[in-house]
């Protein structure tokens, strides 16, 4: 049927009048939808878009806030706090009306780093009995879909799901674990919120304003400058090259890989999480930084700091993993880059409210993703249950705390032996220890209380001692709450020159 010319003029300026209106429809961020989890006890923010100076209500239960879309269209409330519960429906209206149902409040956690957070049940250990026994009501999953960004991302293509053997396979084995555990303790609905990338760096995860004039992070300001100047080098040249192979009827060259600048995943997968009311973060990555502890001393504690400032929470709970063990054993003391990786993450523990699982001991010689993930979860929800909610449990096994000199011998105390140290099959193992020489040899090492002694006939005067310092140590000292102790070393010398 042809359409009169006056007739179709109308029509084409009546959508263009309506393509503004439709792009100003109530919309929703993709966190809250049907099953999320609102955390509970704070002023939790709900926003989304609308059509600018529209007027917005949001009611759950007895509240009901009211806000103005912004000229950008944007809007935020902030909620009374609410307590542990539901399902709730929670309800949005402007000129248009969203209706969320199966609402819960509880614990919201967002968990986050690379391929060993990525790791997903189905990938992990007894994956079958496991994925089978997921029937987790009150028990919620939001995974963020990996997409890097040049710049902060607004939003994120992705909705909660009920914990379900069908849901739950493909989530992350560390997230789900640990949020399993404190459900089992907490007895409130909990929120995971998993945002990981397997084989990526810390520095991918921190803003970009963070690296900006902070004199600790200038190497890495320098390093992923020379990165993208390279990159853009490579594609020229690959542009150059896919034409003249056209041009001379010859297959197109291989197309260049990801290239993943500094920043990158904070934009992507991490600023489109800001302000979503949560109680924590956990944490499991390094083995990608692994090659520049020194840098990771100052770079993690930035990253950390940079979460909670961006967040507006204040200090909220951060709970990292610390390396496992890997990689074949060495039969002499020696140096070792995750070793000192891993003290690099101890030394994050001086800031406020973090916490570290430790599981030098459930690693994989052969496997950088070992499959006990259950023990991970487990021992990050130790430092939750102890440290963010009060439960009377031990969080943590033996943490170096001093070192005194008696004679030939050296005395080692610790935090966190619980009530008291023990060596697991046999004899103590993995101490080391070393005179002004700078040499470290094995050591005897023995328990007398909550101290440890350490001594060697080949070093009279000790004056360091290394425990488990190695990239897959032999070491078995833990306290009887069967919590390992952390790899640590008394000095700081640098490595010796080869």
């Amino acid at each position: 049927m042809r359409i009169p010319a006056l007739a179709l003029s109308l029509l084409l300026a009546g959508a263009l009048q309506a393509r503004p209106e439709a792009r100003a429809e109530l919309k929703l961020h993709a966190l809250f939808g049907d099953h999320m989890v609102l955390q509970q006890g704070i002023a939790a923010p709900v926003w989304g878009t609308a059509g600018p100076g529209e007027e917005i209500t949001v009611a759950v239960l007895d509240q009901k806030k009211t806000a103005r879309a912004g000229a950008d269209g944007r809007w935020t409330v902030k909620l009374d706090p609410l307590k542990a519960g539901g399902p709730l429906e929670l309800t949005v209206a402007g000129k248009t009306t969203v209706t969320l149902e199966d609402v819960l409040v509880g614990e919201v956690w967002v968990a986050s780093g690379q391929s060993n957070m990525q790791w997903s049940v189905k990938q992990s250990g007894n994956p079958d009995q496991e994925i089978a026994a997921a029937d987790h009501p009150k028990l919620r999953l939001f995974h963020v879909p990996r997409v890097p960004a040049d710049q902060p991302a607004r939003d994120v293509n992705a909705k909660w799901e009920v914990c379900s053997p069908q849901s739950v396979a493909g989530f992350s084995a560390v997230a789900y674990y640990f949020g399993r555990e404190l459900r089992k303790s907490l007895d409130v609905p909990i929120g995971l919120i998993h945002t990981s990338w397997g084989g990526t760096a810390a520095e991918l995860w921190t803003s970009r304003r963070v690296f900006e004039g902070h004199e600790g992070l200038k190497d890495y300001v320098v390093f992923y400058q020379k990165r993208r100047e390279t990159h853009a080098a490579q594609v020229a040249k690959l542009k150059e090259d896919s034409e003249k192979a056209k041009a001379e009827g010859k297959p197109a060259p291989k197309a260049l890989g990801n290239f993943m600048d500094a920043s990158c995943l904070y934009n992507g997968m991490i600023a489109p999480l800001i302000p979503y009311g949560i109680k924590g973060a956990i944490w499991y990555q390094g083995e990608s930084n692994a090659g520049n502890a020194a840098g990771y001393r100052t770079l993690f504690p930035a990253m950390i700091k940079n979460w909670r400032d961006d967040w507006g929470q204040g200090d909220f709970p951060f709970l990292f993993v610390q390396l496992a063990n890997f990689m074949a054993r060495k039969p002499e003391p020696s140096e070792s880059n995750w070793a000192e990786l891993r003290e690099a993450q101890t030394r994050t523990l001086s800031l406020p409210n973090t916490g570290m699982a430790v599981i030098i001991d459930i690693g994989d010689a052969k496997d950088i993703h070992p499959k006990n993930k259950q023990d991970v979860g487990k021992r990050l929800a130790l430092w939750a249950q102890a440290k963010v909610y009060g439960k009377d449990v031990v969080p943590s096994g033996p943490l170096y705390e001093s070192m005194k000199v008696d004679g030939s011998r050296a005395r080692i105390s610790f935090k966190h032996a619980g009530s008291g140290l023990e060596a697991r099959g046999g004899k103590l193992a993995g101490f080391a220890v070393a005179g002004e020489d700078r040499k470290f040899v094995w050591a005897e090492a023995s328990i007398e209380g909550d101290e440890v002694v350490v001594s060697s006939p080949a070093v009279r005067a000790p004056v360091a001692v290394r425990y488990a310092w190695a990239d897959n140590p032999d070491c078995n000292l833990y306290n009887k709450e069967g919590l390992p102790a952390s790899p640590f070393r008394t000095d700081d010398w640098a490595r010796p020159k080869p």
